[in-house]
């Protein structure tokens, strides 16, 4: 069985604090407890790219968000009203 310095519940907490779903989870222990480390590794980097191509389409529409605010102040000044 894959050695963890963790308990099996921290384990499952730490998932679940991580924003991973319940059938990741349980895919994720079946894995870990049928000595399949590499799969169960595996699955944990692809939620993890998959959270950070939230982060990255987030940041992209912050970034359209923040040109937009930039223009129309842009604007109001050049205008003389602000």
């Amino acid at each position: 069985m894959l050695e963890m310095s963790l308990r099996k519940d921290r384990v499952i907490q730490n998932l679940y604090d991580a924003g991973c779903e319940e059938a990741l989870i349980h895919r994720f222990i079946e894995l870990w407890e049928g000595e399949k480390e590499e799969a169960g590794l595996r699955l944990l980097r692809q939620h993890r790219r998959e959270l950070l191509d939230q982060i990255h389409d987030g940041q992209i529409k912050i970034d359209r968000l923040d040109f937009l605010l930039y223009s129309i102040r842009k604007q109001k000044t050049e205008e003389g009203l602000i």
